[in-house]
């Protein structure tokens, strides 16, 4: 079975969904906020693993927050990378 939750209020939103892995589950990420520039969005998978889909799901919500609330303060920022064929 897979969960899934999300939060969300007017410009942004945060999404997490657990998958099963090697020792429990792992949880996948999506964020996105409205910004002068338009919308940002940025996906990534969280960097452990939990023994329930209850703990991972929780735990990826909780990382999601805490990245966006960094992004939208201007304490971090993420700029999409290029990527060329060949590129180590």
């Amino acid at each position: 079975m897979t969960i899934s939750g999300n939060a969300g209020e007017g410009d942004w939103s945060v999404a997490a969904t657990t998958h099963c892995a090697a020792g429990g589950f792992d949880c996948s990420i999506e964020l996105s906020h409205r910004t002068p520039a338009g919308v940002f969005r940025h996906e990534f998978r969280h960097s452990s693993i939990f023994p329930t889909e209850r703990e991972a799901v929780l735990a990826g919500l909780r990382e999601g927050m805490q990245w966006l609330g960094l992004k939208m303060s201007n304490t971090l920022s993420a700029v999409p990378r290029e990527c060329s064929a060949g590129a180590a």
